[in-house]
């Protein structure tokens, strides 16, 4: 398998390596993207005090939240047309295992928890990603894990593809590389993604996701 599901997590990146992946990726959406509505994937460093949130949707009813605290990441994921997804599979039996120090995103309204074909979890210390081994439908994909994590490879090439079919448009991928890279923002390098943003009118998005200055 060459990409990440729950039946093998080990291509997805670590906790810290995620977050930065993920605030890189909000970053390029921002840029790209100057409606809010339009963006696939965001990132709010200020979610709650000491927790910081990244998240997907894509406007079709799939979407997944990712929830950094001290402790590390719960990554909760739906996929609407998945075969989990009209499963008599219990949402309750995704979250078994959960430490406890993710517990409270069970709860959390802004995640749809009800809303649920699979969840993963890491701690900072440890060396996996754990998931509840739920019986599962057959299939390639039967919780979607596969659609919505394989992006999440760190390869700048995976977004880059992506961006050119999702925006219609030319995406230079030096500079999708340079943002993967979290290098500074600079009106050149926002002009190269998008001729019509500069650097002035992306402090609101830069604050929110914490991107490196």
């Amino acid at each position: 398998m060459s990409f990440s599901s729950t039946r093998d997590l080990a291509l997805l990146p670590n906790v810290a390596w995620l977050r930065d992946l993920l605030r890189s990726m909000a970053m390029l959406d921002a840029i790209l993207c100057p409606e809010w509505d339009g963006r696939y994937y965001s990132f709010d460093a200020r979610w709650a005090k000491g927790e910081e949130m990244g998240s997907m949707r894509n406007g079709q009813g799939d979407d997944f939240f990712a929830l950094f605290n001290s402790y590390g990441c719960f990554l909760k994921g739906f996929v609407h047309d998945s075969p989990a997804a009209t499963s008599p599979i219990e949402p309750v039996e995704h979250y078994q295992g959960l430490p406890p120090e993710l517990a409270s995103c069970t709860s959390e309204p802004a995640f749809t928890p009800e809303n649920v074909t699979f969840c993963i979890w890491r701690s900072f210390d440890d060396s996996r990603w754990a998931h509840n081994p739920i019986a599962l439908p057959s299939g390639d994909d039967p919780d979607g894990s596969g659609y919505l994590l394989s992006p999440l490879d760190g390869k700048p090439e995976t977004y880059w593809q992506w961006a050119e079919e999702y925006y219609e448009r030319d995406v230079a991928l030096h500079a999708v590389k340079a943002i993967y890279e979290r290098q500074r923002l600079t009106d050149e390098l926002v002009v190269t993604l998008n001729q019509e943003r500069r650097l002035r009118d992306l402090r609101d998005d830069i604050r929110t996701i914490g991107y490196p200055t």
